[in-house]
């Protein structure tokens, strides 16, 4: 079986190609299926090495190069491929042409091989803001205030209508915010949730820039791959006829990731760290969900952290070069 992962060059893809591998084939309605290949599609080449993963750089918006990455063999297709929520509020036509554009040509690619694959496709909790009730459930009406969570939303609304029709076995994971992302800041608006951990640890500064009693529904990079996976195996019996999941995670609050940086880090760690609010920011941050109640997801077997302290644990123990502040 071929898979092919779009944004696999990222952070997320590159965990999620690297646990495929480890795992030597992936688990389908409760079998194993070997894996043959691994396109690894994205604008650059990814850093993992293997004879099965297939790198291949190119532009999502670009339907010609986007049906050559979907074949009679691709049986499983995991869409990450996007641009992040504060590039696609300031840039509203990059943000359509590759999360709105981009979705479409790839659901197309898949539906025109005639084989039904499995699609996993990458939303977010940005899906949801405004007016919101105190927990979301998966009840709550979508009501995305950014541009971001429209075109999430947008792409739901496909990948649910194109699994109704039979042109794919699609399912939707709204992920909460990834914390603590490896790397480079990015354009993310909720990026800071990542930066006031890995900047410190790393002995750089780092800015804060909403009210530290925000909170944040968040999960770290191994959860959100595991749920990926979760996500891949369950049978579509399991989805029913709703195909988009908010999936569990944990509340935190700048205070709390600011006491977990302290007991990693110690106070040096914590001294690196200073709030200078940005109104742009938290005008953002302001409209999105905080708290979700996912019973549903909790009962499709998906499981979240355990703790904020252990999200940083597992980022220190995966990224121990970019790690320099030590209590």
């Amino acid at each position: 079986m071929d898979i092919l992962v779009t944004g696999g060059a990222g952070f997320l893809g590159q965990q999620l190609i690297r646990g495929l591998l480890d795992r030597g084939g992936i688990e389908l309605d409760g079998r194993t299926h070997g894996i043959d290949r691994i396109v690894c599609f994205d604008q650059a080449a990814g850093a993992l090495q293997d004879a099965r993963v297939h790198n291949v750089a190119g532009d999502i918006s670009d339907a010609a190069v986007v049906r050559g990455l979907v074949g009679k063999d691709t049986g499983v297709i995991v869409h990450l491929a996007a641009v992040v929520s504060g590039t696609a509020e300031a840039d509203f036509d990059l943000g359509m042409r590759v999360n709105l554009d981009g979705t479409r040509h790839l659901l197309a690619a898949a539906r025109a091989v005639g084989t039904q694959p499995r699609l996993l496709f990458s939303s977010s909790i940005a899906v949801f803001g405004g007016d919101l009730p105190a927990v979301v459930t998966d009840a709550t009406t979508p009501t995305p205030q950014g541009s971001y969570g429209a075109q999430k939303l947008i792409g739901e609304v496909l990948v649910q209508d194109y699994s109704r029709k039979g042109f794919i076995d699609g399912r939707s994971v709204r992920v909460p915010t990834v914390v603590v992302r490896p790397g480079l800041p990015n354009g993310a608006a909720s990026g800071f949730a990542s930066g006031i951990i890995r900047e410190p640890l790393a002995g750089k500064p780092a800015l804060l820039p909403v009210d530290p009693a925000t909170e944040m529904w968040v999960a770290s990079p191994r959860t959100v791959v595991k749920m990926f996976l979760h996500a891949l195996a369950l049978p579509a019996s399991a989805w029913g006829w709703h195909r988009s999941v908010n999936l569990p995670g944990l509340v935190a609050s700048m205070h709390e990731e600011l006491d977990a940086l302290r007991r990693f880090g110690g106070d040096a760690a914590v001294a690196l760290v200073r709030h200078q609010p940005d109104e742009a920011v938290m005008r953002l941050v302001r409209t999105w969900a905080g708290r979700f109640d996912t019973t549903r997801a909790l009962a499709m077997g998906f499981r979240p952290d355990a703790d904020f302290a252990s999200i940083v644990q597992a980022y220190i123990e995966d990224n121990p070069h970019a790690v320099t502040m030590r209590a």
